[in-house]
């Protein structure tokens, strides 16, 4: 059976509900679910903190009776292996009397890869699995663990117009205004991780948090990207490359400086690049990216497709991703 257009705008809600559960649902991935009746949402859910409860359970609680005959809308294949906190997802789902289950992407977690949806079909559901860009853009950091071994990582960089990110001297408070500094604040609290150099580390002493109205316990792990001692409150990163070991990240916010984006691109680790640009002009200032080696232009166009622009103020946020990430 293929997704019909009404079931991927029903997948692309829950997609938006997954990004409620992210990050605080690691060590498990944000999944979003809705069950819908007679094309109406009788219940949804999003992976709570901690992991639980699952998306799932909390749409099944909340659709209660309903739930007979409807179609749920799920991120990710419903989980297959039981653990102590609670029941497999999948057999919750076929005790519900949930009619058919339209799912957004395979899990590729061996406990569940496919077992999931063959349960389903075991009770008697209808299971329609597709590709969907919605679903794989909101389980960016967890399909990229699975896949490469690594978080999602994303390179944030504020700039001038001519592509600036410090006077000469170092100083660069504040190229942006207060909008776009309260955006990068949101953005570090969807983040598990938050990376600098151990230069920006060392003459800034940043703090690296988050700091908006309710959302301050979001502030994600702080790591330094540093050959020399581990600074206070932070853990050390001595290369790129360090970030596979980076327990349970699934998304990476690395916010610079210079050589730390250079070495980051340098390495080809950078899935998405966000850009805060603010309307003044620097001259004679500190680069925004070191040298990463480039030695032609051939094999660089195309590489990045934008993925998202705002207006914040009077500085402009413009974001890009990996061509083909969300194809």
């Amino acid at each position: 059976m293929q997704a019909a257009p009404a079931d991927l705008r029903w997948l692309a809600g829950a997609a938006r509900l997954a990004e409620r559960g992210r990050p605080l649902s690691r060590p498990n991935p944000a999944v979003g679910a809705i069950i819908v009746k007679h094309d109406v949402m009788v219940g949804r859910g999003w992976t709570q903190a901690g992991g639980r409860p699952h998306a799932e359970a909390m749409a099944l609680a909340q659709a209660g009776d309903e739930a007979g005959g409807a179609t749920a809308y799920v991120t990710l294949e419903p989980c297959a292996h039981r653990s102590p906190r609670g029941p497999a997802c999948a057999d919750v789902l076929a005790a519900s009397g949930i009619a058919r289950v339209v799912i957004g992407q395979h899990d590729p977690d061996p406990r569940t890869s496919g077992d999931g949806i063959k349960r389903l079909a075991a009770a008697g559901i209808e299971t329609v699995l597709c590709d969907d860009a919605a679903s794989r853009a909101s389980l960016a950091g967890y399909l990229t663990r699975a896949a490469k071994g690594r978080p999602f990582v994303t390179l944030k960089l504020a700039l001038s117009l001519d592509g600036k990110i410090a006077m000469a001297d170092g100083s660069s408070r504040w190229i942006t205004g207060e909008i776009a500094r309260a955006h990068v604040h949101a953005q570090r609290a969807r983040h598990d991780a938050i990376l600098v150099g151990g230069g920006t580390w060392r003459a800034d002493n940043p703090r690296l948090d988050v700091r908006l109205p309710g959302l301050e316990d979001r502030s994600p792990e702080r790591w330094v990207l540093t050959r020399g001692a581990t600074p206070n409150g932070a853990r050390a990163l001595t290369c790129p490359e360090d970030i596979a070991a980076m327990a349970g990240v699934q998304y990476l916010y690395v916010e610079g400086g210079a050589q730390t984006a250079a070495a980051f691109l340098a390495c080809d680790l950078v899935d998405r690049i966000e850009i805060y640009r603010a309307p003044i002009v620097v001259g004679a200032g500190r680069d925004a990216v070191g040298d990463i080696g480039l030695t032609d232009l051939e094999n660089t166009h195309g590489r990045w497709a934008e993925v998202d622009r705002r207006q914040l103020g009077s500085d402009c946020f413009t974001a890009y991703e990996r061509t083909g990430l969300q194809e």
